[in-house]
């Protein structure tokens, strides 16, 4: 067998049916051709979260039925490029783990072995139960597995059809839900939002900003966001900006929330680095975004900066508009306060 560098060559050596996702800022597939492109050191990370490449690695060998996940927090350098020290380490432990028997992995003992390698691993992390559940669910989909038990209480719940309690709708449900989402179920979901109670709107909308929901339901969540800005409810408004960040309405929103200082608290600016990083990328929106970062003394200034400036597409703008601010700007200010 020809030698294994990397993760991507593991995968292909040992005919493993292998699906990968992103899991740094939304839980989405990531190509193969990806990761071999970036562990070859060709491009950087596309999705790059607190300086790691995030990834879930979805897999099954030889006959075995249950596929196996590795959640894996990839280290990155300065330029979002692999440091492949860890990934090695990682290597040489799997190939010495398996030996010679990895071509045989569908037999119990190496897929025992592949499954305890997680243990003790400093690359391994545990995503949060949204990450975990939205994860189960497009895998699932993907594969053409039928979604959990879990969600036909929520399909009868959200489409109004059964009157169910809904502190019973489970998580993984709700993911399903997400997942699984056309254009008639989000017509409907349109027309019941604004009676959904608030901490069921921000399960779902915690589910929904990993998908890319159609305009009609985005402009029902901005406004059931918008009623919550009005009552002072920010966990709510923060979960629907979040929610709609796969929208092409979300920057429009965007300008109106950073428009107004007082809108934009250090949960709201996370909100829109965190899941609606594409719509930064704008010659007037992201200079007003950073500039509003930087007037918050309770935002993290620095880390959010330094991780908008790992996305490739983003890394040349952000510099740009950190170089070019005005002396005695609140960006000018933060800048020299980070250099003392």
């Amino acid at each position: 067998m020809q030698p294994i560098h990397t993760l991507h060559d593991f995968f292909v050596r040992t005919g493993a049916e292998v699906r990968a996702y992103h899991l740094g800022r939304r839980v989405e597939p990531c190509a193969l051709e990806t990761l071999a492109d970036f562990e070859a050191g060709q491009v950087p990370w596309p999705c790059p979260w607190q300086g790691q490449a995030r990834v879930g690695l979805v897999f099954r060998l030889g006959d075995v039925s249950d596929p196996l996940i590795w959640f894996l927090a990839l280290p990155l350098d300065e330029q979002g490029q692999l440091v492949p020290a860890p990934r090695d380490a990682f290597l040489q432990r799997l190939l010495e783990t398996l030996g010679r028997s990895v071509q045989q992995a569908g037999r119990s003992q190496p897929d025992d072995s592949i499954g305890n390698l997680m243990k003790d691993n400093p690359l391994a992390f545990t995503p949060s139960l949204h990450f975990q559940a939205m994860l189960h669910a497009r895998a699932s989909h993907d594969m053409g597995k039928p979604a959990s038990p879990h969600l036909e209480p929520v399909e009868a719940y959200l489409s109004g059809q059964q009157p169910l309690d809904w502190q019973a709708l489970g998580l993984q449900g709700l993911a399903d839900y997400a997942a699984r989402l056309d254009v008639e179920a989000s017509r409907v979901l349109a027309g019941r939002l604004p009676a959904l109670p608030g901490d069921v709107l921000t399960s779902l909308c915690y589910c929904l900003e990993h998908v890319d929901v159609p305009a009609t339901l985005a402009l029902a969540i901005r406004h059931r966001g918008e009623q919550a800005a009005a009552q002072g409810e920010i966990e709510n408004l923060c979960a629907c900006v979040r929610a709609v960040s796969g929208a092409d309405l979300a920057g429009k929103w965007f300008d109106l929330l950073l428009d107004d200082p007082n809108a934009c608290g250090p949960d709201l600016l996370a909100a829109m680095a965190g899941r609606g990083w594409r719509h930064l990328e704008h010659a007037e929106r992201l200079p007003l975004f950073l500039t509003r970062l930087a007037e918050t003394p309770a935002a993290d200034f620095a880390a959010v900066a330094r991780d908008l400036a790992l996305i490739p597409r983003l890394r040349l703008p952000v510099l740009m508009v950190l170089r070019e601010a005005p002396p005695g700007s609140a960006i000018s200010q933060c800048l020299a306060g980070l250099g003392h």
